[in-house]
Order: C-alpha cells, then structure tokens, then sequence
C-alpha cells in the first residue's frame, strides 16, 4: 500500500492511471492563512480568534504606545511598538488565552483547532 506521498498506478481496461498523494506538510501548507489581530484602544480586535494549525496570526499594534501578546509558557511577543506587528504561526492545537503583561486588563484567547 503506498504512503502518502506515493504513487499508485492501477490499469483500467488496457489504460493506466497514475494516482500522486501530496505529502501531509504541503497539503496543510496550501490551506495556511494569514489572519490579522488588532491591538487599538487598548483592547485585541478580535478578543477571540480560531484558527487552525499552520496558520498564521499577525497582531499590529495600532495604540500609541507598546504593548504585548503573551501566552504563559506558549508565547511572548516581547514589547510590540507602536505601529508595528508581531507574527506567531500556530503548530498545534490547544487554547491559549494571552494578555499585554503592559495592561493585564488586555485579554485575548488563541483557539488552534
């Protein structure tokens, strides 16, 4: 039996038809996506965001001043200036609620799914 990234041939009525599976990574490569987080008056836009793994998240920093995107034990954006973003792919499912450690009033949740 062929793997996923085999190749399997079967002949049908004298013709042959070859069968390609993509390897697993690049199949969940095609279906990443880029999805955008804001960080403006001193709340994440939006609060609550699914995605799934493979996917990209994007904070951008739309207050005057800095702020953070972290994630006990799972992330830390470090001090994000104002303007700028902060890039996290998610590698595997599991909900992670964050904060600003700034403005710990600041909450948002991470889901991967």
């Amino acid at each position: 039996m062929p793997t996923r990234a085999g190749v399997l041939a079967l002949a049908a009525g004298g013709l042959a038809v070859a069968v390609v599976a993509a390897p697993a990574a690049a199949v969940a490569a095609d279906r990443a996506q880029t999805h955008q987080v804001a960080i403006q008056g001193l709340l994440y836009v939006p609060e609550m965001l699914t995605v799934r793994p493979g996917d990209v998240v994007v904070w951008t920093n739309k207050d005057p001043f800095p702020h953070t995107v972290t994630a006990a034990g799972a992330f830390d954006s470090g001090s994000i200036a104002p303007g700028k973003t902060w890039r996290f792919t998610a590698r595997k499912a599991a909900t992670y609620p964050y904060l600003c450690t700034l403005h710990t009033t600041m909450k948002g949740t991470l889901r991967v799914e």
